[in-house]
C-alpha cells in the first residue's frame, strides 16, 4: 500500500494493515503498549511512520497542529563541544516562541521507543540531529513522514537533510600544515569513529597535509578510537612505542587532546618542547589547559542557531533544500605548540 501521495488522513486501519495485526492491537499498542510483545509494539510503530499516522487521542495539541515544541538529539550530553550548540539552538527557538527537548544517545538502545513515541503522537513538530544518524529504525520511505529535520555539525548525504558544518577536511588540512610549517615531519593522528563522516573528513584533511608536505603517510601514526578523554591517553600509550615516536600529534577533538596532555605529563613528556599537540573544536576548557591548547575553532554558537533557522524556516512552510551550509572555522595559536626538539627527535 502507497500512502507517499495519499492526501486522506491515514487511519489506525491502515496502520493495522501494513503491520499485520487487528486494529484492537494496534489501539492497545498505542493505548497501553506494555500489554504487547516487544516485537509486535515495534512492527506496529514502523507501520504508523510508514503511513504517517497520527493517533488523535493521544496527541496533546493535535487540534491545533503543533506542540510548540522541538527536539535536539544528541550524541552523548557530556561531551562540552555540544554546550554552546545547544545554548544557540535553544536561544534561536525561545525567540521564536518554542521549547526544546533534549535527548542523549548514548545510550541509545534503551531510549529509542521513547523518541518513535514523540513523533507518532505528534508531541514535537521538528528534529535538530546533532550526531550522523537518526536514533531509530527508518527507512527512506518512512522518513517522507517524520517530522522537519535539520542535521548539525555533522554530514550525512544518505539522509538527505539541510546540513550546518564546517569544511573539515580544510580545517584538518590548515592544523596538520601548520605544524609541517613548525618544521615537524613526525606527525602523528589520533582519530574519531570511522563511521562518521566528520572524522573521516578530518582524516583525509591530515593525509592530504602529509602528502603537500612532501611526507609519506605511515598508518602507525594513526590511532582510531571515540572523542574521549580515555583515547587521548591510550593513544599517546600506543604512538609513543614507536620505533620513531611522533614529534606533534593532531586530534580530532580537544577532549582527545587533554587526555594526550596528561598522559604526556605522566610520561615525562614536555608539551610544547618534547611534543607539540593540535586539538579540534575549542571548547572552553581548551584555553585554560596547561599548556593552553592550539585548536581549531569551531563557531559553535552559530551552528545551533543557523540550523535552528532553517528549521524555524520549514515549520513556517518554506523549501529549505538538503545539503551543507557552511561555516568558517579558524586555527587558534596557542601555547601546545612549537618547532621540533630536534636533540630528542633527530630528523
Amino acid at each position: 500500500m502507497d500512502y507517499k501521495n495519499d492526501t486522506t488522513p491515514a487511519t489506525m486501519k491502515d496502520v493495522a494493515e501494513v503491520a499485520g495485526v487487528s486494529t484492537a492491537t494496534v489501539s492497545r499498542t498505542l493505548m497501553n503498549p506494555e500489554k504487547v510483545s516487544s516485537q509486535t509494539r515495534k512492527r506496529i510503530e514502523q507501520a504508523v511512520l510508514t503511513v504517517g499516522y497520527a493517533p488523535h487521542a493521544l496527541a496533546r495539541h493535535v487540534k491545533r497542529s503543533e506542540s510548540r515544541t522541538l527536539l535536539a538529539i544528541v550524541p552523548d550530553i557530556c561531551d562540552p563541544f555540544f554546550t554552546d550548540v545547544l545554548r544557540g539552538i535553544e536561544e534561536t527557538a525561545a525567540k521564536q516562541g518554542y521549547l526544546v527537548l533534549i535527548g542523549d544517545c548514548a545510550h541509545q538502545h534503551h531510549k529509542e521507543k521513547s523518541f518513535v513515541d514523540l513523533i507518532i503522537t505528534k508531541q514535537i513538530d521538528g528534529m535538530l540531529l546533532l550526531g550522523a544518524n537518526l536514533p531509530f529504525s527508518a527507512s527512506k520511505e518512512e522518513r517522507r513522514n517524520l517530522p522537519p529535520m535539520v542535521m548539525v555539525n555533522e554530514f550525512s548525504p544518505d539522509l538527505e537533510l539541510p546540513t550546518v558544518h564546517i569544511d573539515n577536511l580544510t580545517a584538518a588540512f590548515d592544523a596538520v600544515y601548520y605544524l609541517h610549517r613548525l618544521g615537524h615531519r613526525r606527525i602523528a593522528c589520533i582519530a574519531g569513529p570511522e563511521n562518521m563522516h566528520l572524522s573521516e573528513y578530518r582524516l583525509q584533511g591530515y593525509i592530504q597535509a602529509l602528502r603537500r608536505s612532501g611526507i609519506q603517510v605511515d598508518n602507525q601514526y594513526i590511532y582510531r578510537g571515540n572523542f574521549s578523554y580515555e583515547t587521548g591517553v591510550n593513544g599517546l600509550i600506543m604512538l609513543m612505542k614507536h620505533p620513531a615516536p611522533p614529534s606533534a600529534i593532531f586530534c580530532h577533538s580537544d577532549m582527545m587532546a587533554m587526555g594526550v596532555l596528561s598522559q604526556a605529563k605522566k610520561m615525562k613528556l614536555d608539551v610544547p618542547k618534547d611534543l607539540s599537540l593540535v586539538g579540534f573544536d575549542d571548547i572552553e576548557q581548551a584555553q585554560y589547559c596547561f599548556p593552553p591548547l592550539t585548536t581549531v575553532a569551531q563557531p559553535r554558537y552559530e551552528l545551533g542557531c543557523e540550523s535552528m533557522h532553517l528549521l524555524l524556516e520549514q515549520l513556517q512552510g518554506h523549501t529549505v533544500p538538503s545539503g551543507s551550509r557552511l561555516l568558517n572555522s579558524k586555527l587558534v595559536i596557542r601555547d601546545s605548540t612549537a618547532t621540533p626538539n630536534y636533540a630528542r627527535y633527530r630528523v
